[in-house]
Parts: structure tokens; sequence; C-alpha cells
């Protein structure tokens, strides 16, 4: 953690300068910068596994340059010190699904450090209501296909894995792709594909992913539902080391239950020709806004999910829970509390682990 000391000061200045001024950051009318600076510590402790605590301080800076009002050229950085609890943990799934620093080095086999997107977005208007979308560069694919209300950030809601996108989809970030969004009142359709450097395997491989969306307006509030797709080229290696492709499909539903009162789940299923960990998934929970007690900017989520593992992996099912407050102190500035009981049971007795990793975990939206 070399870069400790640098991170933690220019996260105490962002903070007092924040607080001091409150000063906006759309520079121009055209030009703007924003990003993330957040920090966490994760302590693991239970059966069969060494109590340990760690942790790390990511800040992703991003810029965006808009010429015109259907053009936009965005960039964004990523730079990390330490890996957390996610470089030393017993479990399977890592207990904070940010980009920490092995993550930001040599990605996807690229040679490539800390630059993780760099894109052009041109919008076609046609209406009101419908709108496409033409994006290339360097892009994240969860940028545009397995989107959630409540579960798909992790510095503002669930820390693990499990609980940030979906637990058995492969959609891969940071490397060479493009994307289409077709919007139409108010259904949406995307695509993307990408060529991504190298997977764990060390082959290159094309990914390709769709979503179709429905944003669903009623009485109790706004709610998403999303049919999801992905696919790979033959670059994944089976139990014989000859080449498969990846597929997956699943779902993923939010809904405003109301004034307070959030709820979300994914489920789906993933091929397993190529060797992977986990063929099903389900994950759900709820979210509880603030306003109960006076707070409407705080949140509380409540998260599950159940991994069941595949035929040839090591594991029979991994299940994870968690729970976090987040605590708004500012509008730009956050502390979530988190809790997470996690239980990886593998097929072979006596390798089973399970245990609980509280956390805490300081976040600057900028």
């Amino acid at each position: 953690m070399k870069n400790l000391g640098g991170i933690v000061l220019s996260l105490i200045m962002l903070i007092l300068v924040i607080y001091s001024t409150a000063f906006g950051y759309d520079l121009t009318d055209k030009f703007s910068i924003g990003g993330v600076l957040a920090g966490a510590y994760q302590y693991q402790t239970g059966n069969d596994i060494d109590d340990k605590g760690r942790g790390a301080l990511p800040f992703q800076p991003e810029v965006s340059f808009r010429p015109t009002e259907r053009d936009e050229i965005f960039t964004k950085f990523g730079f990390a010190a330490g890996n957390g609890i996610n470089g030393v943990t017993d479990f399977n799934l890592a207990p904070w699904a940010a980009d920490l620093e092995d993550d930001v080095k040599d990605i996807n086999g690229r040679n490539r450090d800390y630059l993780l997107t760099a894109w052009y977005k041109h919008t076609f208007e046609f209406s009101d209501h419908i709108a496409l979308g033409l994006t290339g560069g360097i892009i994240d694919a969860t940028d545009y296909i397995d989107e959630n209300a409540y579960s798909n950030d992790e510095y503002t809601q669930f820390m693990n894995a499990a609980l940030v996108n979906a637990s058995n989809g492969f959609a891969p970030s940071y490397d060479i792709g493009g994307s289409v969004e077709w919007e139409i009142g108010n259904w949406d359709f995307t695509a993307v594909g990408m060529n991504v450097g190298e997977n764990d395997d060390g082959n290159n491989f094309n990914f390709f992913g769709g979503q179709i969306g429905y944003k669903l307006n009623t009485s109790l509030g706004e709610g998403n539902y999303r049919v999801i797709g992905q696919g790979t080229s033959e670059e994944f290696f089976d139990k014989n080391g000859k080449k498969q492709h990846r597929l997956a499909a699943f779902l993923s539903f939010d809904q405003e239950l109301g004034d307070i009162f959030g709820a979300w789940i994914r489920f789906g299923w993933q091929d397993d020709n190529a060797l992977i960990n986990y063929d099903h998934f389900l994950s759900g929970g709820v979210n509880i806004s603030g306003k109960w007690y006076g707070r409407e900017d705080d949140n509380i989520g409540i998260g599950y999910a159940y991994l069941n593992g595949a035929d040839d992996s090591d594991f029979e099912y991994t299940q994870v829970a968690e729970v976090y407050w987040r605590f708004v102190l500012h509008d730009y500035f956050a502390v979530t509390a988190d809790v997470q009981y996690i239980q990886d049971k593998y097929d072979t007795d006596g390798n089973d682990i399970d245990g609980v990793i509280p956390g805490i975990r300081a976040a600057v939206e900028f």
C-alpha cells in the first residue's frame, strides 16, 4: 500500500473542499469532471478460516466532454491502494466488488494500467420518446446490461460481488467494444459487443450481450423489468482441456413499493460446458429509505444470494447474506456500515467454511 498516504491525504482534502465550498464540477456547459473516492475496512471471522482484516482505497476520477447535445467523449481512470480483504479472504466471492490495486494493473492482459474506459457516444433523437445511442471505445459492459436500481453499485449499495451484478454473469469490463441503445417510450433494447484481451485461461475472446428492459410506472412507484443474455466465443476450457463457449441468461427486476420500501430480484442460468463455479443463482432483497426516521437520503439494504455449484466445480453451493446501512453526511459524502454472512459448501467433505465479514465503507462521489 505504498500510495496509501497520498490517497488518504487526497480524501481528506476533497472532503474539506466539499464542506467548505460545495463547488460544482460542471466546469463549463461542455466539460465536467467527477468520480468516486472510497475507503473500506473489512474483517473476516468464522469456522475453519483465519481471522484477519484488511483495508483498501480506490479512486476513480472521470472526465466528460460534450461538444454537442448529442455527442459525448468520456474517460474514466482507476487507481487504488491495497487489495483489501479480497486479497486474503478464504471465501470464493469477493467481499468488496470494487476495482482494487491488482484490478487496475495489466487490465485484461492488455499491458494497460489505470485507464478503465475511454469512449465516444452519439445519440440520434427521433422524437421525445425515441432515441438511438451508439457508443464505441474502451467500455464496461456492466454499464449497459444487468442494471438494477438497488443492487448495482459497490460504492453506495451492497459490497459483496454476489449482490452487485448477476452472480453467474460474466459481462467483462474495461476493454474494446461498442454498444447500441435503442429507447422507445418505456422500452429499451441494448446490445453490447467486446473483444477481451484474455480470460483466466489466458485466451483472447469475444463477448456478446443483450438486454430488453421495460419501465413500469404504477401507484406504488417506478419499476424496471429486464431480460439479459450473455455469450462468448469458444475460448474457455472444459475439464478435458477443450475450448468451449459460455452462455448465460437471467432476469433482473426492481420495484418501488411506496415512499419507504423497494424490492429487487435476480435469477438465472449459465451453461456449464466450460469450467465454471456456478450454474444457477437466485438473489434478491429489499431497500428501506431513511424517510421512515426523517433522513430521506439514508437507506438500509438487505440482500441474499444462493449460487448452485456447477457439475464439474468444487462447490455444492455458496450463499451470501448482507445487510448495510448507508448514512449520508453530505450531498457528496456517505458512510456505510456493512455485515456479510458467507458460506462456501464444497463437494469434498471437510472443506466447508462459513463466517461473518463486518466492515465500514466511506465514499465521496463528486
